[in-house]
């Protein structure tokens, strides 16, 4: 079976967030063919895969299986989950995030003289990065390597970060992600009688106009400025002539290093009581900011882009959440390397053939200099 055929095979798996369903299956038995040892690592609503060949420091690829829904299928131009091939480009959910980065560090490994090797390489993979991992997170698996003197030193991720081309983008870091959940609440009445209801639609404008013109922070040379998005307001009760007695926001900020979680909430806290008294508000840390500073792993992945495609990549810290953000606490250089990231998540999610192998010979040559280092 050759890169493509193995590609399309792991992609036809649906393997929706939270559930692997058989890709480890697939991949395990690879691995041990190429001298891996394996171990299944799961807690609850997740399953990993950790595999590891050598000795010393340890160099990790870090991945997930799992994918997000396909949405509409009729609205894709063939089945999610063929992996269809047309004029050069294989279509599929996950082809871009990131099953082809699974298939290509693979065969970057095959392409290697393993026997050689005199250093540590792994290879981590999880079933639930895109979805609410409950338990058994990554973190909870370094936890886990740690505590038998297997820390990672050097993790390179497969997330999409290419933009326009293929290896043109790099991450090095990652933006905090805060969430938070407002409940305005106020008194459900009919709309006649204005004296009898308290509108927390109408109490709520001067607390978007706010947070959303409000300037948190000036960001850094690594990172942009902190920003603040609602995703979903809800409110009313379906009648047109009723008042409803509550509104409820959705919001996001991604933070840069310069603003600190307590100092978000505060401000945002200030906001609210200015306009309103009645409320309720929910938190949720889904990420800290970290950036990876070191040069060694850094150095190392922009020399074999530049080799194998001639583009002198940015590195950059845009981007949503990554598994990356829990290597980064236990000490690992974390860079972020994968295909180009403009369909990941939408309908017609596809990967271009000529990429994948590209994809393969710069994990190859990455691999090299880490061995040869």
């Amino acid at each position: 079976m050759n890169l493509i055929e193995f590609t399309q095979k792991l992609l036809r798996i649906q393997s929706i967030t939270p559930r692997d369903m058989g890709c480890f299956d697939l991949i395990e038995p690879e691995l041990k063919e190429l001298g891996f040892s394996t171990k299944r690592i799961n807690y609850l609503n997740v399953e990993n895969l950790y595999a590891e060949i050598g000795s010393g420091e340890n160099f990790c690829f870090l991945g997930h299986t799992d994918v997000v829904p396909t949405g509409p299928v009729e609205s894709w131009s063939c089945d999610p989950f063929a992996a269809e091939i047309k004029e050069n480009v294989i279509t599929a959910r996950g082809a871009a995030d990131m099953k082809s980065s699974i298939s290509a560090f693979l065969f970057a490994l095959k392409d290697i003289d393993l026997s050689k090797n005199r250093k540590k390489i792994s290879i981590l993979l999880t079933s639930n990065e895109e979805g609410d991992a409950k338990d058994g997170t990554i973190e909870k698996v370094l936890d886990e390597l740690k505590q038998n003197n297997n820390a990672i030193n050097y993790c390179l991720a497969g997330e999409p970060s290419s933009k326009n081309e293929l290896g043109d983008t790099v991450r090095i870091g990652r933006r905090g992600s805060l969430s938070g959940s407002l409940t305005i609440i106020g008194k459900q009445g009919h709309v006649a009688y204005p004296s009898d209801v308290v509108n927390p639609i109408m109490l709520s404008g001067g607390i978007i106009k706010e947070l959303s013109e409000k300037q948190w922070d000036q960001g850094n040379e690594n990172f942009p400025p902190t920003s603040f998005q609602i995703s979903n307001i809800n409110a009313g009760t379906g009648a047109k002539n009723v008042v409803p007695g509550d509104l409820k926001i959705e919001f996001n900020f991604r933070f840069s290093p310069e603003i600190t979680e307590d100092e978000i909430k505060a401000e945002v806290v200030k906001v609210i009581e200015e306009n309103i008294k009645n409320y309720e508000l929910d938190w949720e840390l889904n990420a800290n900011p970290f950036y990876t500073e070191k040069l060694f792993l850094r150095n190392i992945v922009t020399k074999s882009i530049k080799k194998i495609t001639g583009i002198n990549t940015i590195e950059d810290t845009g981007g949503g959440t990554s598994d990356g953000r829990f290597m980064h606490p236990h000490g690992a250089e974390v860079v972020e390397l994968g295909p180009i990231n403009a369909s990941i998540h939408k309908i017609d999610e596809h990967i271009k053939i000529d990429h994948l192998e590209v994809l393969k010979d710069i994990y190859r040559d990455i691999l090299i200099s880490y061995i040869e280092s």
